[in-house]
């Protein structure tokens, strides 16, 4: 069961928005529990008094560190440490790490290594190599809510329409393949197939894309044909 998949959360709150953080909670309620809870940052600075208030309704426990040279970041030594720490102690089943710092990317690729899926939250400004590098990887402008995305300086969480869904050369390719390769015999390739395929080949979320579900981007596309067997739902290319 997946609530018995123990998660711990790190949040690099120097280098991303606190307006993400419910949403981020809800989508790793979906892959498991998060027990560990550690928000980075030099909370004597005022830029980190949005996230202040975050803290106790989420259970998210402070994680001090003190800037002592100017232009240095210790935030992110500290949480690499803290990262290293959890990932000896063995109590923790995967990370999630907030953070739009591409810094981090040796260390997604270590905690990678020891076998634990690493899921990864950032702003669109996030660079390429920490979004490919995580398991998986939801910008967190998405997740913001609509009465709080109002004031970020740009909404991304509209769902994407076939058109723009078919303009993604990237995004087609990848879904055409994992139907190919998952495909039985007949040409018909189950959803959770599908699913498992993408999961263990790329960063991809359906979310980036305004879908809660990869099922529901697929149908948006109208790439493929659609069948449902008893409760199993089935994709074919629809060019075939």
């Amino acid at each position: 069961m997946t609530d018995r998949i123990r998660i711990a959360l790190l949040i690099d709150c120097d280098n991303v928005s606190h307006n993400a953080i419910e949403g981020v909670l809800e989508e790793l309620a979906k892959n498991g529990m998060v027990n560990v809870r550690h928000a980075h940052g030099d909370w004597k600075n005022p830029s980190l008094s949005g996230w202040v208030d975050r803290l106790h309704p989420h259970a998210i426990r402070p994680m001090q560190q003190f800037a002592y040279t100017k232009g240095k970041n210790a935030t992110d030594a500290a949480m690499i440490i803290d990262a290293m720490d959890l990932l000896y102690s063995k109590n923790v089943d995967a990370f999630a790490l907030m953070t739009s710092d591409s810094d981090f990317t040796p260390l997604v690729m270590r905690i990678l290594e020891s076998g634990l899926p690493v899921y990864g939250f950032g702003e669109q400004k996030t660079p390429k190599p920490f979004v490919d590098a995580c398991s998986t990887f939801i910008y967190t402008e998405n997740l913001v809510p609509e009465k709080e995305s109002k004031a970020e300086s740009k909404k991304t969480s509209v769902k994407k329409s076939k058109a723009e869904l078919r303009k993604d050369h990237a995004l087609v390719k990848l879904l055409r393949t994992a139907v190919e390769q998952t495909a039985e015999d007949d040409g018909w390739a189950d959803m959770s197939r599908i699913g498992h395929y993408i999961s263990n080949n790329s960063s991809f979320s359906p979310v980036n894309y305004g879908y809660k579900r990869l099922s529901d981007l697929i149908r948006a596309s109208e790439l493929f044909d659609m069948e449902m067997r008893k409760t199993v739902m089935y994709f074919k290319d629809a060019r075939k």
